[in-house]
Formats: C-alpha cells, structure tokens, sequence
C-alpha cells in the first residue's frame, strides 16, 4: 500500500484527490495539510511514501516546504501538484528535491500513475515542464567558467595573458597590489586553474586575450 500526503490549502482539492486516491485499491491518503507548515510537520509524524505537493500557499509555500522536507529525510518522494508553469515556480521546487511535477488540470488516473511511478523511483513531468528543464540544462551545459568573471577580473585576466606582472597591472589599473592579487586569487578559482600560466592559458584558447 502506498502512503500519500496531501498538501494544499484548497479544501475542495483535498477532497477531490482524496476521494480519488482512496478509490485505489494500492493507495492511501494518510494525511492532508493545507499549508506548507502543517504538511511538513505531517510529513515527520506520518511518513508518508509519497507527497503531492501545492505550490502556492499561504505562509510556508511548497518550495520551502518541499526544502525543509528534503532537508529532514532522505530522498522524499514529493510531486508537484499545481496550477503554476511559470519559470520562477519551475525551477526552484525541481532544485529544492521535488520528484515530480503535475499541473492540477492533470487527469486523475494520471495522477494515481505518477505516485506509482515516483514508488519504482521514476519522476513525471509534464510536457512543457519537461522542455524548460532541457533547455535549463542545456543553458548550464553550454556555460562557460569566465562567464562568471568580473568586467575587472576579464581585464585582469586579459593582463596576465599578455604577461604583465602584479607590478604592471598595478600601474595599468591604478589598483593596490593587494587588490590585483585578491582578484588574481578570484580568477584562478572560477577559472579552476591552479596557477597565472594556466590562466593565460585558458584565456588565449578561449579567445579572451587582446
């Protein structure tokens, strides 16, 4: 028997997938909470195998629930089950640990499909849900480490590849030597090189140098 938790600040809701879930010969409603507060306070005392989680609440929303859940258990098995695809609501319950993610206009046996599938360890997401994530990951395949530097950390980078000393670019930038090298010591770490040689490096082969 699969053991669910309800999440959601909408008593129709609650009693509509209740109602549903109950039907199920392999699934049982253990708890319903309507607010993220109360969901993660139920999810510890009853330990559900599933939590179908709402979004937008008043007080502690889904994504902080969906946090603190995953901050307290090992490898929750929550879906989403909201009425929201926008990017802000997206991406931050997928990176929070969220399994899964639904849209309430979902069919029901749809829905009774996912809790089965989020129990073999296998996530469900909803179509356009599913090619936001392609495309943020391929946005983070395509990023590359100097995307992160500064405009004065590029400039410095652009110096050490044409061999300047701490000395000269000092003199060039009108900055301390201390300042040239706390930005030196920045690049090397974003860059994750080890030393100025394989800055200059990196710089030249990525065509940052002038």
């Amino acid at each position: 028997m699969i053991k669910v938790l309800l999440v959601d600040d909408h008593e129709m809701v609650r009693m509509g997938l209740s109602a549903f879930l109950s039907s199920q010969s392999d699934i049982k409603v253990v708890g319903e909470a309507s607010d993220g507060e109360e969901g993660v306070q139920l999810a510890a005392e009853r330990q559900p195998d599933v939590i179908l989680m709402d979004l937008v609440m008043e007080g502690m929303d889904g994504v902080e629930a969906t946090k603190e859940i995953c901050r307290v258990q090992d490898n929750p098995k929550i879906i989403v089950l909201t009425s929201f695809i926008d990017d802000d609501k997206v991406y931050p319950v997928i990176e929070a640990g969220a399994m899964s993610y639904l849209l309430k206009t979902s069919r029901a046996q749809d829905i009774a499909e996912a809790i089965r599938s989020a129990m073999r360890g296998q996530p469900v997401l909803e179509s356009k849900v599913t090619g936001k994530v392609l495309s943020r990951m391929r946005d983070k395949t395509e990023f590359k480490p100097h995307e992160a530097l500064t405009e004065r950390e590029k400039e410095i980078l652009c110096l050490i590849a044409d061999g300047r000393t701490n000395q000269e670019i000092s003199d060039e930038l009108f900055i301390a030597i201390k300042t040239v090298k706390t930005h030196i010591t920045n690049i090397l770490s974003k860059l994750e090189v080890e030393d100025r040689t394989q800055a200059a490096i990196y710089a030249h082969r990525n065509h940052l140098a002038k």
